[in-house]
């Protein structure tokens, strides 16, 4: 991984904006480079500064937004129906970002939660995406092998997340919120130098603002998350497949989704393609920012 200097996601050189989604609400993104646009969309526990070190690989090819979701970041937290922090919401929001950016057709790029916003605005608007680029994204397939009983035991937190419990112990207390975040990049991660304290302090400075790490929970209480869409999946038709090209690279050292995961990712993108790479974890754009870059450039 060639070396990118350090910037604190407050440095206003990563070109920060502001628009309004459909209820009005406040949506927070970066945004750099130029060519054909580029909308990343970030993970739990994350913000739009899950991409520092992707970002700047390929300003020189695409015109690079990173995104906050609803509810994360410097986007803001509203009073809403958990509802409206769901999949189908946060697609929702995205494409607000396109319509107020007057983009068109982009490439979007995710993990994690933003691998299911990702596939979920590609289901919904075909027409606006070209192309997929994903690291070890959710789909209905893993859903199954997550509630197995060799796996299920590693998703203790989508339970623990939707208990009040959460927040009382964890919100805004920036102790709480560094040990437990500390936790998921520690267990998660694989390629750890990228993961380290200067990232972890702006990620803990994030979410330890008062409200920000309970907002964060609204995704796993929409019933969006691996496990509960799981379980409601078991009686509901299967999703169609999203026929629009994807460039999937799957960390095979995540413990959250493991290899086995990505079996039957075919039936949600039949076109997609799969890179494994051995020594990378969960936080795929982190720890392999040159990976990934490459994989974007493969469709633009």
């Amino acid at each position: 991984m060639r070396s990118v200097p350090h910037r604190d996601p407050e440095d206003a050189s990563w070109g920060h904006g502001y628009l309004l989604d459909t209820t009005g609400h406040r949506v927070h993104y970066t945004r750099g480079g130029s060519g054909r646009p580029v909308v990343m969309l970030h993970g739990w526990p994350g913000f739009w500064f899950d991409y520092r070190l992707l970002r700047p690989l390929l300003e020189p090819d695409a015109d690079v937004i990173a995104v906050d979701l609803r509810g994360f970041g410097a986007s803001d937290r509203p009073d809403l129906p958990v509802a409206e922090y769901g999949r189908e919401a946060q697609a929702g929001v995205v494409r607000a970002v396109l319509d107020g950016l007057g983009l068109g057709e982009v490439v979007l790029v995710g993990y994690d939660v933003g691998s299911a916003v990702a596939i979920q605005l590609a289901r919904d608007a075909p027409d606006r995406v070209t192309a997929l680029v994903l690291g070890n994204p959710m789909h209905p397939a893993a859903g199954r092998l997550a509630l197995s009983p060799e796996y299920r035991g590693e998703f203790w937190y989508q339970d623990f997340h939707r208990l009040r419990l959460a927040e009382q112990l964890i919100d805004g207390e920036p102790l709480a919120v560094e040990t437990y975040l500390r936790h998921f990049y520690e267990h998660w991660g694989g390629r750890q130098q990228p993961l380290g304290s200067a990232h972890l302090a702006a990620l803990v400075r994030t979410y330890a603002e008062p409200g920000a790490f309970t907002a964060g929970l609204n995704w796993y209480r929409s019933g969006s998350s691996t496990i509960f869409a799981a379980m409601a999946a078991r009686t509901a038709p299967p999703p169609p497949p999203v026929e629009v090209p994807a460039a999937v690279v799957w960390g095979a050292a995540d413990p959250v989704f493991p290899l086995p995961f990505a079996e039957g990712l075919g039936e949600t993108l039949p076109q997609h393609t799969l890179t494994v790479l051995d020594d990378v974890g969960h936080f795929v754009p982190l720890e392999a920012p040159d990976e990934m870059a490459t994989a974007i450039r493969s469709v633009l």
